[in-house]
């Protein structure tokens, strides 16, 4: 028997299969246009539902690697390679457990000279002429180094690390929308006289006395000498 190419079977097939074809396509199509335009339509609707379902090799692949994944917890396989992955570093100036962007528990006494300005004054960033409120500081910067190769060139860096920077609210475009800032000392300017409507102030002070705003006892705890006048 001869042995076919694969452009052979593939001609052969298309012989084989064009007698079905005209079949389906008699009994889809009518006599009119606008029968024959339905079926048409019908038929594409058909292969473009198949194709994106069925022949769609990155669904296939998707399914393959969850029955795979599924058969490896059955298994047991795999259940110790999780990796912890870190939050972005969008949210972790909001908060986190390394101790960034002001977030640390440590108590920051005895105060540095250096360090001008203190938890609860209202301060305006000198660039945008934001309006906002002090909530933590670090003597010197610290943040993750891809935020600090982003944010400063490298000639930069070093005079950035040994800033004291500080951890501000600022009111955001919407009337509850709120902004929350790192910043160095040379960016900050101490504001008299302004009381800025900013959310969430009230999970740091308890009121304001008409020049900053009074710290609540737990943040006082880490900031102890930022609402002594001689600090």
């Amino acid at each position: 028997m001869p042995r076919l190419s694969p452009a052979a079977v593939l001609q052969l097939g298309l012989l084989l299969s064009a007698l079905p074809a005209q079949y389906l396509i008699s009994r889809w199509s009518g006599s009119s246009a606008a029968q024959r335009y339905h079926a048409t339509t019908r038929m594409l609707r058909v292969w473009r539902d198949w194709r994106t379902s069925y022949l769609n090799t990155s669904a296939w692949m998707d399914w393959t690697e969850q029955q795979f994944n599924a058969v490896k917890s059955l298994l047991g396989l795999g259940q110790y390679q999780e990796t912890q992955v870190s939050p972005p570093v969008e949210t972790m100036i909001f908060d986190n457990d390394q101790g960034f962007f002001g977030a640390s528990k440590a108590v920051r006494s005895p105060r540095p000279p250096y360090v001008f300005l203190r938890v609860g004054e209202v301060v305006m960033e000198r660039k945008g002429h934001m309006v906002g409120v002090v909530v933590s500081w670090d003597a010197e910067l610290r943040a993750p180094p891809e935020w600090i190769d982003r944010m400063f060139s490298n000639s930069e860096n070093m005079k950035a690390e040994k800033t004291p920077h500080y951890k501000v609210l600022f009111g955001g475009p919407g009337p509850s929308s709120l902004l929350v800032a790192y910043l160095p000392q040379t960016q900050l300017e101490r504001v008299a006289g302004v009381r800025p409507d900013i959310p969430t102030l009230e999970n740091y002070f308890t009121h304001f006395d008409g020049t900053r705003f009074v710290m609540k006892p737990w943040l006082r705890e880490l900031f102890p000498e930022d609402e002594d006048e001689d600090a």
